[in-house]
Formats: structure tokens, C-alpha cells, sequence
């Protein structure tokens, strides 16, 4: 009767918990006693209620009374048998709530929100290691302990993971369950399968944070990324060389060894590398079987058709990856790289003083031997140099060949134009390390960079103090002399330095050349007119006016240099110049960012991972291999990606269109290294 009317009369003392039946609250209570009067007789583990002896139970016995009615697989417990019901009805009822992923087991949910939580409550105790499964971190402290519990029963190796040992076994069995539906080739292994796959598919899964080039091997992503770590992990235990890959090593290993094992029929030479005899063997034959396209002139090697064939073409294949200069040949672009390096191979055997280039030291060697073959035929100076003999010519015939394309005036040295023209185009190249002030003549940097350094080089006589400029010793010493050498013609009052005296006189004339682009106001001193602009920029903060507008398109701006910034996209000045390469840029921190190319400097890093990057562009999309965010969503078939070039590339697939058209052939493709590619098969 209890069942219908509800009542349940018998009650805890221990918590007020109530239950319909005695037999039910002896079994609770046992809760609180900590009893547990049923004893296992196999192992006397103790229970505090029969249910579960029974369980239990099952264990020794091995029964298992609940059977599936879709595969008859039998299970000791009922909510066993329950969970894998779930496999045939495809019930999922556990719903991530981050991702409304579901699941067939609580446990299976638990663990997977860990990836949202980033939760790792398994840890190492042996390295403080932890992971998101317990099972994961039984695997790894395998590694500390050294066990291999999984024992081939063919050749007694082991190992740590039971997927280890399947995979070991088929050697002996020789099956190859993995076949491709393409051309029913088998494979041992499932990654095997994966990665043969790509041929019919063409995907390339493996790409390069760095350049965003996509492989379809692992390993090759990992020999391509040594380009931009610099990494050589094959070296020479002779001389310590190191290379990239494992097959240039053995190449290079047989200069030690004297190793020759390719032999030409003809002669007998020996050579340490196939393709070397090859070559060789057409010195014999006569053969050129390279013929240029557009010339018709044949070559014994490739790689000289190759070269030559950039005449026509105009391609410089071969970039500085410092400030990204091209070179048509690779010779060129060491010859330039040096720069950057600062490697000096070329030693002079009079002084050691070392250099990049051997022209140039041929140049420098004629100090030692006195060789001046450059003679003047006018007065019979000679020089070392043929740029010094054209240059010094000019004496003579008065020529200036560089003309200012401003205002006309005419230089007998470049260098002097060069200087000259920063004047009209406000190109400042000389940045000061430090503070990233900039200056158009070098001279002008070095004086700056006394204040960095404290140097102090000229020295007053009479009192020992030091300064920065000669100027201002100059003015200095005028303190000991009491000369005032700067008079005033008004009022004869006298001053020790001319801008001073400039300044005073505007007193007399009443001029006030410093005039405010805003108000009209005008100062004697720009110092005056520098604090008065000041109340004219804090009032544009509060009322929103842009009075600055560009005269190309109209947009307006509240400060001045903002709009001079913006107006630079339409003159194309680039006033900010990289000191190591030359290149410009419009804005100064678009300098900064190139300038770590030179520096190395990596101020980015990932939080999870350590990995350093030159700009927080390339951090986010880093990051979003450790997130998993793929934020970049393909509206036709909503796949998704990491990086919006990777969207641009696949959404082709739906458009069809193919941008990149090879002007050989006329045929397009998807992406450019895809054209490239074929560029290279032609």
C-alpha cells in the first residue's frame, strides 16, 4: 500500500532521510556505520549490501546473466549492458553543453570537456607531466619506469602499447588490412594507407606556419621547416659540417672517405656523386641535351640552361630571406648574404684584414704593392680604382652628371645628389638603434648617438669639460674668453652664440616666423608655438573636429600628421628606411616590424608552447593549433580553417576559378605552387 500512498515511515536518525520499507533503511544506515556485514567467500572483500556482493560475485564465477538481443554479447551488470545498447540504438544522451557533441558514456563527455576546461588532472609524479586521460598517463610513465608489458609471442620484443605490438605482429603475419579503394594496394599500417592516399587526392595536410607552403608527408614539412629554423641536425663527425637531410651528408661524408664509387667506361674517372659521371660522360659523347626554347642554344648541364634561360625570362629565383633582394644566380646571392652575415672569406695575407668579395680584395692588395694601373691622362695621377680615376676626371672637364630632378642643381659625386634629394623628399635613412630617430646624413646619426653613449670627444683646455659637438666646446670656451661675437646693430647688445642673436632681433623687427596652422597666431621662438599647438589638440579630443583633409580623396583627420601619414599612399613616399637593406616603408611601424627580420627578435610568444614569432598576426594563427579554432568558415559546404588564406584556396573547389595561368602554356591552377610546379616540368 506504501507504493500508492507514498508513506515512508521509517526514518534516519542520522539525516532524516525516510524509506518505505526497514529493510531498505538498515541497508542506508550502513551508510553512516561504515558496516559491511557480507563477506565475499573467495576473497572476503566485504560489501554493506547484497546487490552488490552479487556483483561482485560475477567476478570469480563469471557469470554474466545480461545478455544483448542484438549480438548476444553477455555483461555481469545491467547498466553494462545498458551502455552498450547505446552501440546499435546510436543513443548519445550526454550533451556537451560547449558544443552540443554528444556522447554514448558519461565518462566519454567528462573527458572530452577537458578540451574546453583544459583540464589535466593526471599528473607525473615522476616529471610533473599531466594529461587530460588517465590512460594517457599510464603510457607515459611506461617511459620513467621502463616497462614493456606487451610481449610478441614470434620474436619476444616488447612494448609500452598494445597498438605498438598490433603493428609489430604483421611483420610476421604479413597482413596488410589497410587497402586503398582506389587501386587496392595494401598497406601494414593506417597512416601508411593516409599518406598513400594523397596521391589520388592531392591533399597536402602539412603546412608551414611559417611561408604556408603544404606537403603531403610529415617528413617533408619537417626537412622544409629547417629553412627557417636554420636547423641541420646531420653533422659530420670529421669537420663538423652539418646539413639538412641524411642523403646530403653521405654525399658529403665521401670527401673524408675519398669514396668514388661511380666510375666512367671511357677514362676511368671516379666520382662521389651519380649525377656527377653523368655529366662527365657527355664530355665524351659531345651531347648538349639542354636547348634553350627561345635561342636554340644547347648545354652539357642543366642547371646552365637554367641560368640562361633567366636572360629571357628576367626570374631571379634566388631571395635574400633577410630583405627579400633577388639574384638570378645562387653565387650572387652568397656573394650578397655576407652583408647580413657579415662573413669575410677573403683574407689579405699582408694584414689579415678580411673581405666579402675577392674583387674587392684584389682592390685592397694594391695598397701593398703600390699598383695604381688607372692614369689620369690629363695630370698623370694614377689610381687604384677605375671609379676613382672617372670621378677625379671630372677636375678637369667640369662635368657634374647628377642633376636634381627638383630644382636642377648639379653634383660631380652621387653620393653628394644622394644627400642632396633627401632635402625634397624628407627621407630620413640613418635610424638610431636606440630610440629609432632618424637622420639623412650619417654624420649626423654618429653626433647623435653620443647622447646614448656618453662620448664626449672635445675637450675644454681650461676647465676639462667634456662635450658632445665641436660646436659646443666652441661656444663653450667663449665662457673663459667672455667673447660675444654675435652684436646686434640696434642695440649692440652682444651674444656668444648667432641664434641667440637671431632670436633677439625680432624684438627690433617685430617678425614672428613661426606661424600656427591653425589659429594664424605666430611666435618669435618655435618652442612658444610648440606648447600654444598643444591647446588646439587637447580641444579636438573633446569636440570630435577633423578639420585636416586629404586633398586626393577627401578623408579627414584631427591631427596634422595623421593626415601627412595617410597622404603617402597616394604620393607612395616611404620615408622610413631599413638600415641594413635599404627597403622603405610609409609608416615607422611597419620598419619595426621588417627590422626583427635583421634582429631575430621574436617578442611574441605562445603561452603553451614557448614558440616565439616576429608579429602578434602570426601568434594568433599559431595559437589556433593549440585552441582549435578554425574561425575562417566556408559558406557552401561550412568547412573551416585556421588561416584565410587556406579558405581562399579551398573555396576554388566550388567557384572553379583558377587564378594562376602559366603564360607558356596557357594552362591555370588553383594556387601558385601549384604553377610552379608545372612551371618546373616544363
Amino acid at each position: 500500500q506504501r507504493i500508492h500512498t507514498g508513506m515512508k515511515p521509517f526514518i534516519c536518525t542520522e539525516c532524516n532521510q525516510s524509506f518505505s520499507q526497514k529493510g531498505t533503511l538498515t541497508n542506508h544506515q550502513r551508510i553512516h556505520t561504515g558496516m559491511k556485514p557480507l563477506n565475499c567467500t573467495e576473497c572476503n572483500k566485504s560489501f554493506s549490501e547484497k546487490g552488490n556482493l552479487t556483483k561482485h560475485q560475477r567476478i570469480h564465477t563469471g557469470m554474466k546473466p545480461f545478455i544483448c538481443t542484438e549480438c548476444n554479447k553477455s555483461f555481469s551488470q545491467e547498466q553494462y549492458l545498458k551502455k552498450h545498447q547505446r552501440i546499435h540504438t546510436g543513443m548519445k544522451p550526454f550533451i556537451c553543453s560547449e558544443c552540443n557533441k554528444s556522447f554514448r558514456q558519461k565518462g566519454d563527455l567528462t573527458k572530452h570537456q577537458r578540451i574546453h576546461t583544459g583540464m589535466k588532472p593526471f599528473i607525473c609524479t615522476e616529471c610533473n607531466k599531466s594529461f587530460s586521460h588517465k590512460t594517457s598517463l599510464t603510457k607515459h610513465q611506461r617511459i620513467h619506469t621502463g616497462m614493456k608489458p606487451f610481449i610478441c609471442s614470434e620474436c619476444n620484443k616488447s612494448f609500452r602499447q598494445k597498438g605498438d605490438l598490433t603493428k609489430h605482429q604483421r611483420i610476421h603475419t604479413g597482413v596488410k588490412p589497410f587497402i586503398c579503394t582506389e587501386c587496392n594496394k595494401s598497406f601494414t599500417h593506417k597512416p601508411s594507407l593516409t599518406e598513400h592516399q594523397r596521391i589520388h587526392t592531392g591533399i597536402k595536410p602539412f603546412i608551414c606556419t611559417e611561408c604556408n607552403k603544404s606537403f603531403t608527408h610529415k617528413i617533408s614539412l619537417t626537412i622544409h621547416q629547417r629553412i627557417h629554423t636554420g636547423m641541420k641536425p646531420f653533422i659530420c663527425t670529421e669537420c663538423n659540417k652539418s646539413f639538412t637531410q641524411k642523403i646530403n651528408l653521405t654525399i658529403h661524408e665521401r670527401i673524408h672517405t675519398g669514396m668514388k664509387p661511380f666510375i666512367c667506361s671511357e677514362c676511368n674517372k671516379s666520382f662521389s656523386r651519380k649525377i656527377s659521371l653523368t655529366e662527365h660522360q657527355r664530355i665524351h659523347t659531345g651531347i648538349k641535351p639542354f636547348i634553350c626554347s627561345e635561342c636554340n642554344k644547347s648545354f652539357t648541364h642543366k642547371i646552365s640552361l637554367t641560368i640562361h634561360q633567366r636572360i629571357h625570362t628576367g626570374m631571379k629565383p634566388f631571395i635574400c630571406s633577410k630583405c627579400n633582394k633577388s639574384f638570378s644566380q645562387k653565387t650572387n646571392l652568397t656573394e650578397h648574404q655576407r652583408i647580413h652575415t657579415g662573413m669575410k672569406p677573403f683574407i689579405c695575407t699582408e694584414c689579415n684584414k678580411s673581405f666579402s668579395q675577392k674583387g674587392h680584395l684584389t682592390i685592397h692588395q694594391r695598397i701593398h704593392t703600390g699598383v695604381k694601373p688607372f692614369i689620369c691622362t690629363e695630370c698623370n695621377k694614377s689610381f687604384t680604382q677605375k671609379t676613382s680615376l672617372t670621378i677625379h676626371q671630372r677636375i678637369h672637364t667640369g662635368m657634374k652628371p647628377f642633376i636634381c630632378s627638383e630644382c636642377n642643381k648639379s653634383f660631380t659625386h652621387k653620393i653628394s645628389l644622394t644627400i642632396h634629394q633627401r632635402i625634397h623628399t624628407g627621407m630620413k635613412p640613418f635610424i638610431c638603434s636606440e630610440c629609432n630617430k632618424s637622420f639623412s646624413q650619417k654624420t649626423n646619426l654618429t653626433k647623435h648617438q653620443r647622447i646614448h653613449t656618453g662620448m664626449k670627444p672635445f675637450i675644454c683646455s681650461e676647465c676639462n669639460k667634456s662635450f658632445t659637438h665641436n660646436i659646443s666646446l666652441t661656444i663653450h670656451q667663449r665662457i673663459h674668453t667672455r667673447m660675444k661675437p654675435f652684436i646686434c646693430t640696434e642695440c649692440n647688445k652682444s651674444f656668444t652664440q648667432k641664434i641667440s642673436l637671431t632670436i633677439h632681433q625680432r624684438i627690433h623687427t617685430g617678425m614672428k616666423p613661426f606661424i600656427c596652422s591653425e589659429c594664424n597666431k605666430s611666435f618669435r621662438r618655435k618652442g612658444d608655438l610648440t606648447i600654444h599647438q598643444r591647446i588646439h589638440r587637447h580641444q579636438r579630443i573633446h569636440t570630435g573636429v577633423k578639420p585636416f583633409f586629404c586633398t586626393e580623396c577627401n578623408k579627414s583627420f584631427s591631427q596634422k600628421t595623421s593626415l601627412t601619414e595617410h597622404q603617402r599612399i597616394h604620393t607612395g613616399i616611404k620615408p622610413f628606411i631599413c638600415s641594413e637593406c635599404n627597403k622603405s616603408f610609409t609608416h615607422k611601424t611597419s620598419l619595426t616590424k621588417h627590422q626583427r627580420i635583421h634582429t631575430g627578435a621574436k617578442p611574441f610568444i605562445c603561452t603553451e608552447c614557448n614558440k616565439s614569432f616576429r608579429q602578434k598576426g602570426d601568434l594568433t594563427i599559431h595559437q589556433r593549433i593549440h585552441t582549435g579554432m578554425k574561425p575562417f568558415i566556408c559558406s557552401e559546404c561550412n568547412k573551416s580553417f585556421r588561416v584565410k588564406g587556406e579558405l581562399t584556396i579551398h573555396q576554388r573547389i566550388h567557384t572553379g576559378m583558377k587564378p594562376f595561368r602559366y603564360s607558356e602554356c596557357g594552362k591555370t591552377f588553383v594556387d601558385k605552387e601549384t604553377l610552379t610546379m608545372h612551371q618546373n616540368s616544363h
